[in-house]
């Protein structure tokens, strides 16, 4: 195990680090990101490195790890798998919302069965969020160019 003050661990050396703290909120934010927009929304560790760490949400669409030496953690990693599996599309959303509605279709409006959907896929995502945010996995596993460990993730709040 790497102590924080090892001076044999260089500063931008990921291998030092042995735990990252991460906020559940912004790691369901960032699935949920990368699933809806245009980029990419990961968890990013900068250096210098030590033993301890925190990962801040960080959205992007040219990966610039090179150039910074960060460490970027898909949010698809830091969410157990099953959960992952239950997030709403929006083609779930609207075979629901077909299912369920009651509204003689010639007096329902395009915009209106627009702004409905748009309302229940964001609640759907609002509510996967909620079971999202306790489903944050104990250990990930860093891949840094020629090497990988595994680190404990430590939930904030």
């Amino acid at each position: 195990m790497v102590e924080d003050d090892d001076p044999s661990v260089e500063d931008d050396d990921p291998s030092a680090i042995r735990s990252i703290a991460v906020s559940p909120n912004d790691a369901v934010d960032a699935y949920a990101y990368s699933r809806e927009n245009p980029g990419e929304a990961v968890l990013r560790v900068t250096p210098p490195f030590h033993g301890r760490m925190r990962a801040r949400i960080h959205v992007y669409r040219v990966d610039d790890t090179e150039l910074t030496g960060a460490v970027h953690l898909s949010p698809a990693e830091i969410i157990e798998d099953d959960i992952l599996a239950e997030y709403p599309d929006l083609e779930s959303t609207r075979a629901n919302a077909d299912a369920d509605a009651d509204d003689d279709p010639d007096e329902v409006t395009d915009s209106e069965e627009t702004d409905r959907l748009r309302e229940r896929h964001a609640e759907a995502v609002a509510a996967w969020q909620e079971r999202a945010r306790e489903a944050i996995v104990e250990t990930v596993t860093l891949e840094t160019g020629d090497c990988s460990h595994r680190v404990e993730l430590k939930t904030l709040g």
